[in-house]
Order: structure tokens, then sequence, then C-alpha cells
């Protein structure tokens, strides 16, 4: 009880020291926001004419750019983590009476308040763009649930990145996967209209099922067996990563 106890402490005090960097680092969180949205206004005033009709395509698109601006947001997840391992905080802190996972946990608690801040400015602005959700309050809640599966499955993979990397830059690169993926999935057209190589990647990968999930529960459309691939994706990223996670920190840390 008592390890319990002291872990728990640990990572609530880490998380502190995350949000604490969260106010001195504006910069990020305002790019971590402001893509996402740019990415949605975009797809929603230039392209979405085109392709559905503005009305109906900002309710198409919102979902996938919620989950766009979660993956874009976790980068900073990354970064934090190898500054940490390359900076020499790492050595000062095991030098200090705490528990060692609470570093990293600290890392994913803050990654999860980073994005509910991300996601409710997100939400705001699309509903001033004319995102209509008909959800009950009970599909919010389960819409909440999936995200934080979802943020919580990239925050621990963007910690086993910074585990991984060797510099900041390097870290960096995990924007890429995070901006990349949404492109190759259901977030901005059905995947009907892709050429068939395409729609076999988009139908076949995470972010498909979890974006159906979500514009299901927001919107009303047919959600199928995406909720349980969301939970089995994300859910299994989760566990391989938190426990990779682990493995890295220790080998990182070995002397």
């Amino acid at each position: 009880m008592t390890t319990v106890y002291w872990a728990i402490s640990d990572s609530v005090t880490m998380t502190g020291r995350g949000l604490r960097h969260l106010t001195r680092s504006i910069d990020s969180l305002l790019t971590s926001i402001m893509l996402p949205v740019l990415l949605m206004l975009v797809f929603v005033y230039i392209f979405g004419g085109a392709i559905a009709g503005r009305d109906a395509y900002v309710n198409y698109v919102v979902p996938g750019i919620v989950l766009l601006c979660c993956g874009y947001s976790s980068t900073a997840t990354a970064v934090g983590v190898t500054n940490d391992m390359v900076t020499g905080v790492i050595d000062r802190f095991r030098s200090l009476p705490i528990h060692s996972s609470s570093v990293l946990t600290g890392h994913v608690a803050a990654s999860v308040f980073r994005n509910a801040i991300a996601t409710v400015l997100v939400l705001l602005v699309a509903v001033v763009a004319g995102f209509r959700p008909n959800a009950s309050a009970l599909e919010w809640l389960a819409a909440g649930a999936f995200l934080l599966l979802f943020v919580l499955a990239m925050s621990w993979l963007a910690v086993c990145a910074g585990l991984l990397a060797r510099n900041a830059d390097a870290a960096g690169g995990f924007t890429f996967i995070a901006l990349f993926l949404p492109y190759l999935s259901s977030a901005f057209v059905p995947t009907e209209t892709m050429p068939k190589a395409l729609r076999g990647i988009a139908d076949h990968q995470p972010i498909t099922p979890m974006i159906e999930t979500m514009r299901g529960l927001l919107r009303g459309t047919p959600i199928g067996d995406s909720a349980w691939l969301s939970v089995a994706w994300f859910g299994g990223i989760l566990v391989v990563c938190y426990l990779g996670a682990g493995v890295l920190f220790k080998r990182r840390t070995a002397r």
C-alpha cells in the first residue's frame, strides 16, 4: 500500500512539473491547436463545397480533425521525454527518492491535460464553422472515453519514441506519423472513394475505426464493428507501449 501511495504521489508531482512546462511553452500548445484548426478551416471552406457541400462536410470532417489534433499534440510528449533523457534531468531524478516510472507517467498525464484543452478549443471552433453534433449525454461520455483511450495510446507511443530518440529533432519526427496516418483513413473522405490499394490500407489501419466510432457517436452514423476494432487496436497499442516504455526506460537509465 505504501509503495502504491508513493508511486501515485510521485506521479502527481511529475504531472505538476509537466503542466508547469506547458505554461512555459505556450507556443508549442498554440501550434498543436492552430495546425488542426487551420486544416479544418481549409478543408471546410476551400474543399468542402467541392466535396460534399460545406455544411455536410464540416459534420463529416470534425471527428478526424479532433484525432489529428490529439495525434499531433502527442509529439510534444516525445520531445519532452527525449529532452529529459539527454539533458541529464533523469540523472538528477535518480539521485532522489522518487518512483522511477513517475517521470514517464507525469509526461503522459500532462499530455492528457494538454489534449483536453486542445480538443475543447477545436470543437468550439468547429461549432462556429457549422459543426452540429446530435449526441446524447451518454454518447458524449462514450466519445470522451474513446478519445481518452486514443490519447493514452498515442501518448505512451510518443513516450517510447522519445526514449528511442537520441535528440529532440529525432523525437520531433514522430510528428510525421501523427500527421500522416489520418490522411490514409476516412478522416477527410470516405475510403470507398480511394483507389483500391489505398483503400485496403485505409480500411485496415487503426485510425479509421476510431474515426468512424467518434463520427457515429457524435453524428449518429452507423458504427458497425468500428468500436470493437478501436478498443482492440488502441487497447493493444496502449498495453504494448506502456510495457515497452518501462523496458526502454530501464535500459536508458541502467549503469
